[in-house]
């Protein structure tokens, strides 16, 4: 008897119906488990711990939750010069790529002026100390309350 392949790559020999299946070990069963979504806490805190690990300086987290809908956090910082901005712009992401979290945009990346990695809920930004001063986003979001790091 021989086997018949069909559009759907399902091989029918006789009357048994063999999968195809391929092996790609534990690490691939473990994607299809779902992932627990990591609280609101877990997520600036990996991206506060990122940024210090790149000694981003002056790092503040406002909870929004009570002031607006559009955000629930800004987590702010400043860096020295361009490159340790997108340094600290970096290990942000990659810290927070491990938990689950990515980007929906990121913006400002190439200047490096202001940073602004857009989480959705979870905003980050990342300034020169210049550019912090001018667009003082803590006293534009005086309202929110500032998280205790």
């Amino acid at each position: 008897m021989g086997a018949k392949r069909t559009k759907n790559n399902v091989n029918f020999i006789g009357s048994t119906l063999i999968v195809v299946r391929y092996w790609l070990g534990e690490h691939y069963l473990g994607l299809l488990q779902k992932r627990a979504q990591p609280t609101p806490e877990q997520i600036w805190l990996a991206a506060v711990e990122a940024a210090e690990s790149k000694q981003a300086k002056d790092v503040k987290v406002l909870d929004l939750r009570e002031v607006t809908s559009f955000a629930d956090f800004f987590v702010v910082m400043s860096g020295a010069n361009s490159r340790q901005i997108q340094a600290i712009a970096d290990e942000i992401e990659t810290q927070l790529r491990v938990i689950g979290e990515f980007p929906n945009s990121v913006e400002g990346y190439q200047n490096a002026e202001w940073v602004l990695l857009d989480y959705g809920d979870y905003l980050i930004h990342i300034f020169t100390e210049k550019a912090r001063q001018y667009y003082d986003l803590e006293r534009l979001w005086r309202d929110a309350r500032t998280v205790k790091l």
